[in-house]
């Protein structure tokens, strides 16, 4: 399911992509384009979104039913932190598509979002300063975060899924084990 939903997410991100212009000046005008004026533009846009809300769902509910199936134990310790990753990288694909409709609420989330790191001692500014592309969030963080939304993250997303799938055909899924 989860396979099929990041499918969705594809096909409904590269329509949008057509639409989306990734500037300050333009980005919020369109997304309301996509949304009012393009040919089921709306519906697009809402599958996008309630498709990444399951994909996280759905993806926390498989790590759960992993973690009670005994799935992070040997020999599936690798298999278990890959699978940590991808939802890390799942999260982060709802982190950075938040702000792509460049709205009120997106650009406030964003601010304390990204604010969220500066209290690590040392790399804390370092980190700020790279995810915002400046000391504010702005023009720079906006083409960051669309950049890391549909190039990087899916990039990682392939690879990290393709070796996890890899270890899971190779050694086989956890089984439940019976108390009785």
């Amino acid at each position: 399911l989860a396979l099929l939903l990041f499918g969705l997410q594809v096909i409904t991100g590269l329509l949008m992509m057509v639409y989306y212009k990734p500037t300050i000046r333009e980005a919020y005008t369109s997304v309301l384009f996509i949304t009012e004026e393009v040919p089921f533009g709306w519906l697009i846009r809402q599958v996008h979104s309630w498709g990444a809300n399951l994909m996280v769902l759905i993806v926390f509910l498989h790590m759960l039913k992993t973690y009670f199936y005994g799935g992070y134990k040997k020999p599936r310790e690798v298999t278990w932190v890959l699978g940590v990753v991808i939802l890390g990288i799942i999260l982060g694909f709802g982190f950075t598509g938040y702000l792509l409709p460049w709205d009120q609420l997106a650009f406030w989330a964003t601010t304390v979002g990204t604010e969220a790191p500066g209290s690590m001692p040392i790399a804390g500014p370092i980190i700020v300063e790279l995810m915002r592309g400046g000391p504010e969030v702005g023009e720079a963080t906006l083409g960051r975060f669309f950049v890391a939304h549909v190039a990087l993250l899916p990039l990682a997303l392939v690879g990290v899924l393709g070796l996890h799938l890899f270890l899971v055909r190779l050694q086989g899924t956890s089984p439940l084990k019976r108390t009785d």
